[in-house]
């Protein structure tokens, strides 16, 4: 059974920093490349960064450019998320994503999902 486990979400202050990580088990991590989405109440999921595991190219939306560093440990099937410079506008539940086919903001071409973990960034 494949299993993504995200932690390391919390209540935070503007300007703080958070780091996330996604655990991945019952599958074979590094065959996949990696995202991270969020889903603000009342809003559709968006991709926040994603990460091929060919050639390690990582990609970013545009409102979390130079705060948002995506990274992966395939020696622990972990991939990392560090949030710096939080904004109130970055608060949703984050979830974590891998998919066999490329890297991609669409949700939609995810193979399997974590259950999230929660954000609050508080002004």
């Amino acid at each position: 059974e494949v299993q993504l486990v995200e932690s390391g979400g919390g209540l935070v202050q503007a300007g703080g920093s958070l780091r996330l990580s996604c655990a991945a088990s019952g599958l074979t991590f590094d065959d996949y490349d990696i995202g991270w989405f969020r889903q603000a109440p009342g809003k559709e999921r968006e991709g926040v960064s994603c990460m091929s595991n060919s050639d390690g190219s990582t990609y970013y939306v545009d409102s979390v450019k130079g705060r948002f560093t995506i990274s992966r440990d395939n020696s622990k099937n972990t991939v990392y998320l560090q949030m710096n410079s939080l904004k109130p506008e970055d608060t949703g539940v984050y979830y974590c994503a891998v998919d066999w086919h490329g890297t991609s903001f669409n949700p939609l071409e995810y193979d399997y999902w974590g259950q999230g973990t929660q954000v609050t960034v508080s002004s």
